[in-house]
């Protein structure tokens, strides 16, 4: 499933003379060689620069689905008020790309929130060492079908934790 991003994170390894300075400057410089090299319609937002064990680990994300306005329905509503109201959720999740086998997974724990602004579906979700949610997940227990979607589904942010 397509996901349109409007908060990506990019980790790049730069390796420079053990005694090139690593301040502000730097940063700049990475920042402007990195910008030269993006494609038209991106743009680099920030740099930082990082020690080189850290990794970043994703903690939750925020999904916009844009429903088509016949769909924003009495049922859509009622809904998202039994989905947030269930104690679990369960679903059958195939095990591998490949794989003919299913695992059932309880998926309640990863939604923090989901809330209907207009014609806006706005989910906002937990990711774990356990997993997450998936947004083709997120569409089944909703029952919101991809012809329901007015436009693609967006992520608009993600904070991460790093290790």
């Amino acid at each position: 499933m397509g996901v349109e991003s409007d908060d990506e994170l990019l980790c790049i390894r730069v390796i420079c003379a053990p005694h090139e300075p690593r301040d502000a400057d730097f940063e700049m410089q990475v920042r402007t060689s990195l910008s030269e090299e993006l494609p038209e319609g991106f743009e680099l937002l920030s740099v930082s620069i990082a020690k080189a064990d850290t990794s970043f680990v994703p903690s939750s994300a925020t999904y916009v689905l844009p429903v088509r306005p016949q769909c924003v329905t009495a049922e859509l509503k009622a809904r998202i008020k039994q989905v947030l109201a269930s104690e679990s959720l369960y679903l059958e999740r195939k095990t591998g790309p490949e794989s003919l086998k299913y695992k059932t997974l309880d998926v309640r724990g990863f939604l923090k929130s989901v809330e209907l602004e207009d014609s806006c579906v706005i989910v906002r979700c937990d990711t774990s060492p356990a997993g997450s949610i998936r947004i083709e997940e997120i569409l089944q227990l909703l029952e919101l079908d991809v012809e329901k979607l007015a436009a693609p589904i967006r992520r608009t942010s993600v904070q991460w934790n790093n290790n």
